[in-house]
């Protein structure tokens, strides 16, 4: 990021000058202006198609460094394609940037497409046709970001008939900025088969219960919910609340850049702060697996991985080099 803000002219703030992880506690409206805003600057750097493919090239990298198989990652177009010749051109960048990226490194690359609770809701009818049009060539799924508490879902259910019509599942966010109702909202106005947080779903027994008949899985970053003020406190994240209580659940990076995070940090929270088992911890991962929309052969594989991964000898001197298992690599 600090390098293409250089070589564009782009002025960072110093809290992205730095490198320092920035105060990002969103519990009021400034909060979360706050966060919007540094999101913001941080896009404004990517300007050509030699930036776009960059980022997706060391998005794959940066997994496969990690052990990861499979990287679904979130992009609305939107911001983008007045430099980059428009939606559908910037789309197609995109997933061909993503193509080579998987040919480089071995990891698969799914694109979901997220349309933007702050914006009009045509403009989702539009990116979700977009997103119809390249369902099978590289989009697998369909997305509502930003603000939760602004933007109903009720309104954007247009859009997300149209990708669920070409076969793309609804993953948008909700239930972490607001309460359970914005998940209950996923549900029954967008269809979703995943939503990205979820966590205050916690505070509806019946909402729990629900997603955990429908099979429905939340995307949770406890780094995320952290960094944002949601909770206060690690173990107060509900990760092993929701997984007893029979809900899916996956661990995301979510916003590596802001957060100052990656995938195997979660992990290790999950280990280290909310003292999760090899046993439990494997059980995140398949449902990372489960909840993805891989390719059928590639799922097989990594749930294989996970299993060799539990039942492996944690005194194995391959584990010990690393002072210990990495739940990352299963």
């Amino acid at each position: 990021m600090r390098e293409l803000a250089l070589e564009h002219g782009v002025r960072l703030p110093d809290s992205l000058r730095s490198g320092a992880t920035p105060d990002l506690r969103a519990t009021d409206e400034r909060g979360w202006f706050r966060f919007q805003r540094l999101y913001d600057v941080a896009r404004a750097v990517v300007r050509t198609e030699a930036d776009v493919r960059r980022l997706l090239r060391e998005a794959a990298e940066d997994e496969a460094a990690e052990g990861s198989g499979w990287l679904e990652i979130q992009v609305d177009p939107t911001s983008y394609a007045p430099r980059l010749g428009g939606l559908t051109p910037t789309m197609e960048l995109i997933l061909d940037a993503a193509r080579d990226a998987s040919e480089r490194t071995g990891v698969g690359v799914g694109v979901v497409v997220a349309a933007n609770r702050t914006r009009h809701p045509l403009d989702a009818r539009i990116l979700a046709r977009i997103a119809a049009q390249h369902a099978g060539a590289g989009v697998v799924g369909f997305g509502l970001s930003n603000d939760e508490r602004r933007g109903r879902a009720e309104d954007f259910a247009p859009a997300f008939r149209i990708a669920a019509r070409a076969g793309l599942i609804g993953v948008p966010h909700g239930g972490e900025l607001a309460g359970p109702g914005s998940v209950a909202a996923c549900l029954d106005a967008l269809g979703a088969a995943r939503i990205g947080h979820g966590v205050r779903s916690i505070e509806d027994p019946a909402l729990v219960d629900r997603l955990a008949e429908a099979g429905t899985t939340l995307e949770v970053c406890p780094t995320s919910n952290l960094r944002l003020g949601v909770f206060d406190h690690p173990e107060q994240v509900p990760v092993a609340a929701l997984r007893a209580a029979g809900v899916s659940v996956a661990l995301g990076a979510d916003d590596p850049l802001l957060f100052g995070s990656r995938l195997v940090e979660q992990y290790e929270l999950a280990r280290h702060d909310l003292g999760m088992s090899d046993a439990a911890i494997a059980d995140l991962a398949r449902g990372s697996v489960r909840g993805s929309m891989a390719p059928e052969p590639l799922r097989e594989r990594l749930l294989t991985g996970i299993d060799a991964w539990l039942a492996a000898d944690p005194a194995d001197p391959a584990d010990a080099a690393d002072g210990g298992r990495d739940p990352a690599r299963a």
